[in-house]
Parts: C-alpha cells; sequence; structure tokens
C-alpha cells in the first residue's frame, strides 16, 4: 500500500520491504540488478465517445495550483480506458502565462516548479550523496538544478522509486527459487488480486498479479532446463497462462484456453511443462480475457540463459524494462515516473537492458548521450548483425536486448520518444527513467547503502 502524501515522513521504505545491506551488492544491486484538419473529425470522434468508446488524453490533470497546459484528464478509473486510441479531437497546448506568486522564480510558471518537484521526488536524499559521487563541481550544478539550498522535503526522504514495492529488487532480494523435482525445475505461482502503487503519492489501483506483483517475479533458468510451472489461481474469474516465445513440443502447453487447453476457475491449478530449449529474453502472461487480465497486470519476464554466451552476453549488470500502458496509464515495471528505478552502471561497465513491451501500443524508447548496442530481438541473437541505435521501437509483444557501455559520467534521460507518454501539465510523469553512470562500482555500493540507511 503506498502511503498518503500526507503521511509521507523520511522513513526508509527500504525498511518496509525487508531490505538489508547485505542483500543488496554491487554486483546484486540490478543485476540478477499532427492533428489534422479535415472536417468531420471530432463530430465523429465525439460520437464515437458518446457510444461508450475510451477517450484520450494527453498526461496526468494538473495538480491545484498548476498552469492547465494540456488537455483536461480522464479520471483515474478511465486511465486505463485512456491508453486505447488517441483522439483526433485533442487540441495542442498552450503555453502558461507567468504566474506573480513571489515564491516562484522570475519567469517561471507554475509549470516549472511542479517539473521540479517530480524530479526532487526521484532524486530524494540521493542528491546530499552527489558531491561524494560525483565531486564538488558537479554536484554544485546539480544542487542548483534542484534548488537543493531551498532545503526542501524530499531532501530528507527516500527517492519515489524505493517508497514502492519494485519487481527489479525484488528479483535480487527474493528471487523465484524452483523445487526440484528430478530432471525437472517446478515453479510455483499464484495469481491474485491486488492494489497495485503507481508511485509513492497516487491512491493504489486494483490490479491482478502473479504472486501478490505486477510485472510477476521473473521465471529464470538456463537453456535445456524441464520446467514445470504450477500457476493457482485465486482471482473470481477463470484465466490461462501463455509463454511467450517458447517453442513448445507439446501444442496444449501453449497456454490459450480454448485451442489448446480449458481455462482453470477460480480454485483451480494448471501445471504447465516444457523444455526450454532456446535461450532469450521471453514472457508470460495471461492469454484469456487477455485484454482485460494483461491490462491489468498478468504478465511477468521469463529468461532462459544461454548455455554457450556469446560475447554479446557478457555484461556486469542487468535490468529488466518491462513496459505496459492499460494499468495505472504509462509504466515501466509497473511504476510510472518518479516512481522508476533507474537504471545503474559504472562506467567501464556494461549493462544489458531487457525491454519487453507486454501493453497495446508502440514506444520508441530513446536513451540520451548513449548508444544502445542491440544484441537481440525477441530472444534470437542478432550476432554479427548487431548494431547501434539511441532509439529502439518496442512493439505489442516484442522483446529487445540491448547492451550498453558506460565511458563517461552522467544522469541521462532514457524514455519513450512519443511526448504525451512522458510529459505533461506537472512535468515528467510515465514512462521516464535515467541511466544513472557513476565514476566506480563502489560508488553504486555508496547509493545503495544510502537507499538502505
Amino acid at each position: 500500500m503506498t502511503t498518503p502524501p500526507a503521511e509521507r515522513t523520511p522513513e526508509t521504505a527500504a525498511e518496509a520491504q525487508g531490505l538489508s545491506a547485505s542483500q543488496l551488492t554491487r554486483r546484486g544491486f540490478l543485476r540478477a540488478a499532427g492533428v489534422t484538419g479535415l472536417a468531420g473529425v471530432a463530430a465523429t470522434v465525439a460520437a464515437c465517445q458518446a457510444a461508450g468508446a475510451p477517450s484520450w488524453s494527453f498526461g496526468p490533470a494538473p495538480s491545484a495550483g498548476a498552469a492547465a497546459s494540456a488537455a483536461p484528464s480522464a479520471t483515474a478509473a478511465a486511465s486505463a480506458a485512456a491508453s486505447v486510441a488517441p483522439s483526433a479531437a485533442a487540441s495542442p497546448s498552450v503555453a502558461p502565462s507567468a504566474s506573480a506568486n513571489p515564491d516562484i522564480p522570475a519567469g517561471w510558471t507554475e509549470h516549472d516548479v511542479a517539473a521540479r518537484d517530480v524530479v526532487r521526488r526521484y532524486v530524494g536524499n540521493l542528491a546530499t550523496a552527489l558531491e561524494g559521487i560525483y565531486g564538488p563541481e558537479v554536484a554544485g550544478q546539480l544542487g542548483d538544478i534542484l534548488g537543493v539550498t531551498d532545503n526542501y522535503p524530499e531532501l530528507t526522504m527516500k527517492p519515489a522509486f524505493v517508497q514502492v514495492p519494485q519487481v527489479v529488487l525484488n528479483d535480487i532480494l527474493d528471487p523465484l527459487k524452483p523445487e526440484t523435482d528430478g530432471e525437472w525445475k517446478v515453479f510455483r505461482i499464484t495469481i491474485d488480486e491486488i492494489e497495485q502503487a503507481i508511485d509513492e503519492m497516487k491512491p493504489t489501483v486494483a490490479a491482478l498479479g502473479y504472486n501478490k506483483q505486477t510485472p510477476g517475479p521473473t521465471i529464470r533458468v538456463n537453456e535445456g532446463d524441464k520446467v514445470r510451472a504450477i500457476f493457482t489461481n485465486n482471482l473470481k474469474e477463470a484465466t490461462g497462462v501463455h509463454f511467450h516465445g517458447v517453442e513448445f513440443d507439446n501444442f496444449f502447453m501453449d497456454g490459450v484456453p480454448f485451442i489448446t487447453q480449458k481455462p482453470f476457475g477460480p480454485g483451480e491449478s494448471f501445471t504447465y511443462e516444457f523444455t526450454a530449449s532456446r535461450p532469450g529474453t521471453l514472457m508470460y502472461h495471461s492469454h484469456h480475457n487477455a485484454t482485460d487480465q494483461v491490462g491489468r497486470g498478468l504478465l511477468g519476464g521469463f529468461i532462459v540463459d544461454p548455455r554457450k554466451p556469446s560475447a554479446d552476453d557478457k555484461y556486469d549488470r542487468e535490468y529488466s524494462w518491462i513496459s505496459n500502458d492499460v494499468l495505472g496509464g504509462f509504466t515501466i515495471n509497473g511504476h510510472g515516473f518518479p516512481a522508476t528505478v533507474p537504471v545503474l552502471v559504472a562506467v567501464g561497465e556494461t549493462v544489458r537492458v531487457r525491454f519487453m513491451n507486454e501493453g497495446i501500443m508502440y514506444h520508441p524508447f530513446h536513451s540520451h548521450g548513449y548508444k544502445m548496442k542491440v544484441v537481440a530481438r525477441d530472444g534470437y541473437p542478432l550476432g554479427q548483425n548487431a548494431y547501434d541505435a539511441d532509439t529502439i521501437t518496442v512493439g505489442p509483444g516484442e522483446r529487445w536486448d540491448v547492451n550498453i557501455t558506460a565511458d563517461r559520467v552522467g544522469v541521462w534521460a532514457f524514455h519513450c520518444h512519443i511526448l504525451p507518454h512522458v510529459e505533461g501539465a506537472d512535468g515528467m510523469f510515465g514512462m521516464v527513467n535515467t541511466l544513472f553512470v557513476v565514476p566506480k562500482s563502489s560508488d553504486i555500493d555508496a547509493i545503495v547503502q544510502l537507499l538502505l540507511a
């Protein structure tokens, strides 16, 4: 559950998750851590909306006091439906006028202050550690951008991404461990109704999850392993589970109700058995009433490590980036900015980022300041056809693996480049993250210790 804004305190959320310094190590953390002017378009859209079709909103509604520079947003309950299709009737933003409020810097508006506040929440008390990581000159510039001399409350609070449960951290601290039954690796997973915190301030939203979380715990095996996955349905409705990208020998294990199996109902279990015959970044998700069930959170990563790693499979850290655009709007690993865990890496290291799109829209993810070496698509290695890019478009159901080798420090934006997915009247939100490059590996240890303090 999230903590209401009025009750937020500097107490560590890491303690609430049972984190300890010994559980997160340098390698552990993030290793395992033009609208057309055609007449009639607006009328058509209005008619569709009157008939119950979903509406589109460019970003969340501005908070009280923020300049209303964007189209008004749907309610939180309608935010999922708002992701389905953009409305051609959406009007462009109007630049906000300057404010007479003496607390707002000259030339700024309420929008600028709100946008800065979001980043303050993202950085939290890490701002106090910047000098020890980057030195006084860089830290001074970053502090000036954040306005640390204002002594704002977030300076004594954990970053937003530590205040909510995170699959990226859970996979490290409490990975899904299989039982063994002869040659089989056996995974037991429940399917549950849950409340999901999109960030540390918004009210939770009703969701579905595997093992009471969304994304579900990453299922990780080795190439050639025999996998037995037992799912127990704790929902009030039937479901089915598909391992996306697996090449099954027995097609009755494919998990598509009424094609390869009957759906299994409340209180029932279903067992899937197969051999993980090919390595790569795969996924698992519901394939029954899937628009609703996957949209509400029945999704997770399935990673098969190769028996013989190639040169591109050698990296120091790892980050799973699972996108969705239904539950709670535009999210990365079930959360929107500023509650997205940064991609941490030190100079001289390589981080593997695994993009998995479990949503219904395309998202061109753009890395500022760094190229990505694209090494695999849908789990299939590109080998000599690997290529460099700074923007990679990930479509629904697709998985792309990229390697980023760090050679310069900095805090680099890393986000979807469909701008209404990342920025609104109150600043950045949704599918925004950062590539946080520090000078040396021990600096990541220091960050971890501060987060856990």
